[in-house]
């Protein structure tokens, strides 16, 4: 019987991966890099699909991650003055259709508790515009620090059952917001609903190194995005030279380096690409942590 036949291709195969396997659970392999590659022969040998590699992926790159690189920052934050009356901050809410809004006094460095949508609807119904009070509505703001690891971050949010934090810097001063949507995004991709706006830009930030791009982006548009020279006379945009460099059209998930840029296709429908993920290369990010 071939599950008896020492010599079995197949079973040398499986052999193989069974003895990976084994190794992950006995403290190896040694390195992320190993891990990776068990998983990349997982989904190659369609013990599991694309998706959940890059889930797996995910849950990895959380874990090595701060909220500084994921954050909301100060000057993207939609808030809510203390002062101001319900038909003023109403249409603000609205416009924006976000559940969660910090209420300041005075600045950004004053947040004096968190709003949310749901509870100010129940209470108007309820009572209407005369009565209301911040008092009676503010839940506490929960405040983390810039340096704190998302991986333990979203573990607070589930524990806690909270889903908004305040961000400050190491002088105490507000330096923007991060939710459990933004971190879930890094694991699952991004998360929409019948409330987000199509985004018109081709080039869209998701995290401090981490870029939406459009795959047919041109090639200028990029260079002054990023500050690149990359110039071809055969392809115009981003997402055919990621195709010349892989040689063919690549699947969902597929990656490659190019000039240190790391492209990931985010979708594809089999004869182009559509969305890329790009990764900053190592230096860039280095010169953004130099200036943070």
């Amino acid at each position: 019987m071939s599950e008896d036949n020492p010599h079995s291709t197949n079973g040398s195969q499986n052999k193989s991966w069974l003895d990976r396997i084994g190794q992950m659970f006995a403290g190896e392999p040694k390195s992320r890099e190993d891990l990776q590659e068990v998983f990349e022969e997982a989904a190659e040998r369609a013990l599991i699909d694309i998706d959940t590699k890059d889930m797996i992926e995910g849950v990895m790159d959380i874990a090595e991650m701060r909220v500084r690189d994921v954050m909301i920052p100060r000057s993207h934050m939609v808030t809510i003055e203390k002062s101001q009356l319900v038909e003023e901050f109403l249409p603000i809410m609205i416009e924006s259709a976000h559940s969660r809004f910090p209420v300041i006094c005075d600045d950004k460095d004053h947040v004096e508790g968190i709003l949310l949508a749901k509870d100010l609807l129940a209470f108007v119904y309820h009572n209407g515009f005369e009565n209301f009070s911040f008092e009676e509505l503010l839940r506490p703001a929960v405040v983390v620090p810039e340096s704190k690891r998302l991986d333990i971050l979203l573990k607070d949010f589930r524990k806690e059952r909270y889903h908004m934090a305040i961000v400050i810097d190491e002088f105490g001063s507000v330096s923007g917001l991060v939710t459990i949507e933004d971190i879930l995004e890094l694991i699952v991709g991004e998360i929409e609903d019948e409330h987000d706006a199509v985004e018109p830009e081709d080039i869209r930030k998701i995290t401090r190194y981490v870029y939406s791009v459009n795959a047919l982006t041109e090639i200028e548009e990029f260079n002054d995005y990023f500050k690149t020279k990359w110039q071809s006379q055969d392809i115009d945009t981003v997402g055919g030279m990621v195709i010349q460099a892989f040689g063919h059209v690549p699947n969902k998930g597929e990656s490659i380096e190019i000039d240190g840029f790391s492209f990931k296709v985010a979708s594809c429908d089999g004869r182009r690409l559509i969305q890329l993920q790009v990764t900053l290369p190592k230096n860039q990010q280095d010169d953004k942590d130099d200036i943070s």
